[in-house]
C-alpha cells in the first residue's frame, strides 16, 4: 500500500468473520471484489465453522489470491476475530462485515468520500440499510424512507453520545470506521460478547459521526442472530450490556445524558427480568439508584427479580406473536 497511492484513493480495508455462513459468504465476499473503489483490502476470519463455510472461502481466495484468511480451529468470540483482522489491517478506514450481510454497489466510494470530505474529530460515516431474510427477500428498511428514498426522520449526527445511550439507531454493518481510532480504543472489547454498544460509548464521548442518507447495505436477519439470543435464560449479551452500562455511567457529562442512560438501564433491567436473570436484573437496578430514583414500573421489575417470578416462557411466545403479526403486513 503505497503512501501516495493511499493519499490519492485512501485504501479501505474490510474484515469479514464468518461462523457456519455457508449459505451466505460467498455473497459477502463477492459484494467487497465487486465494489468500483480501487483500493480495498480484504481480510477473512473464520471463526471455527462447523459446517461447510471454510471450503467456501478456500475456494473463492483461490480465484481472489489478494485476499488473507485466517482460519482459527475453535469459536474465541467475535470481537477476538474481529481484532485478529484490525492487527492486520493496513487501510485508513474499516468496514466490520458479517459474512451474512451484503455491501451494495458504491459503498465504500461514496463513504470514502464522505470521509475525506469531514473536517474535525469524525470517526464513523454510517447508512441506512435494508434488511433481508435467510433468503435474500427484503422484509424492511432501518430508517423508513420517502419517495427520494430519503429518511423520513432526522438522523443524529456529530456529537451523538447522548443518542447513543437513547436507543440503537445505528445499523452496525453499515459503519465505516477510520482504523487509528480503533486502535487507539484498542479495538473490540474481547471481554464482551458483542461489539456495538460499546464500541458506540467508548467512540462516540471522543469522536463525531455522520450519516450517508443512502441504503448501502443489506443486513440478514437470521433464527439464531444475537437480538433473538437476548430472550433465552442463559445468553451472556445483557451481562456484557450492563459492563458497558457502568462505562457510560463514568463518561456522562450532564443531566440529559444521564437521563438517556438512565432509560437504557431501564430496558435491560426488564429484558434481564424477562430472561429470567434476576441477580442481574438487581445489578441493573442498583446502577439506576446511582442516576434516579426507580419509577413504579422499574420497583414492580425488581420486586418481581427478588421473588423470581417465573415469565421467560410467555415473554418468548409473546416475542413470537409479535414477530409474526409484523412479517404479515406488508413492507
Amino acid at each position: 500500500m503505497s503512501p501516495y497511492l493511499n493519499r490519492i484513493k485512501p485504501w479501505v480495508t474490510v474484515i469479514c468473520t464468518s461462523y457456519n455462513h455457508e449459505a451466505y459468504v460467498e455473497q459477502a465476499l463477492q459484494s467487497v471484489v465487486e465494489q468500483a473503489y480501487p483500493n480495498v483490502e480484504l481480510i477473512v476470519i473464520d471463526n471455527g465453522s462447523t459446517d461447510h463455510t471454510t471450503e467456501r472461502i478456500e475456494q473463492f481466495t483461490q480465484q481472489h489470491p489478494a485476499i488473507r484468511f485466517i482460519r482459527n480451529a475453535t469459536n474465541q468470540g467475535l470481537n477476538h476475530a474481529f481484532n485478529q483482522g484490525l492487527a492486520l489491517a493496513g487501510g485508513r478506514y474499516v468496514i466490520d462485515l458479517s459474512a451474512d450481510d451484503v455491501l451494495l454497489p458504491g459503498r465504500i466510494a461514496k463513504q470514502t468520500e464522505l470521509f475525506e470530505q469531514l473536517a474535525g474529530p469524525y470517526a464513523v460515516v454510517f447508512s441506512n440499510a435494508a434488511y433481508i431474510d435467510p433468503q435474500g427477500k427484503k422484509v424492511g428498511l432501518h430508517y423508513a424512507v420517502d419517495n427520494l428514498g430519503h429518511a423520513c426522520t432526522p438522523v443524529p449526527s456529530g456529537n451523538v453520545f447522548r443518542n447513543i445511550l437513547e436507543s440503537y439507531f445505528i445499523c452496525t454493518p453499515t459503519m465505516m470506521m477510520r482504523r487509528d481510532v480503533l486502535n487507539e480504543l484498542g479495538g473490540y472489547d474481547e471481554t464482551l460478547t458483542y461489539e456495538d454498544f460499546d464500541f458506540w460509548v467508548r467512540s462516540s464521548r471522543l469522536y463525531r459521526y455522520a450519516y450517508v442518507d443512502e441504503v448501502l447495505t443489506l443486513k440478514r436477519q437470521l433464527p439464531d442472530s444475537l437480538s433473538a439470543q437476548v430472550l433465552l435464560p442463559d445468553n451472556n449479551l445483557l451481562r456484557s450490556t450492563l459492563a458497558v452500562c457502568y462505562k457510560a455511567f463514568d463518561r456522562c457529562l450532564t443531566p440529559d445524558e444521564y437521563q438517556a442512560l438512565a432509560g437504557r438501564i431501564r430496558k435491560f433491567m426488564r429484558k434481564a427480568f424477562y430472561a429470567e436473570q434476576f441477580d442481574l436484573a438487581l445489578q441493573y437496578g442498583k446502577l439506576l439508584h446511582q442516576i434516579v430514583k426507580p419509577d413504579l414500573m422499574s420497583s414492580l421489575v425488581l420486586g418481581m427479580s427478588h421473588l423470581h417470578v417465573p415469565v421467560n416462557t410467555l415473554y418468548r411466545h409473546y416475542i413470537k406473536w409479535k414477530a409474526a403479526d409484523h412479517l404479515s403486513k406488508p413492507v
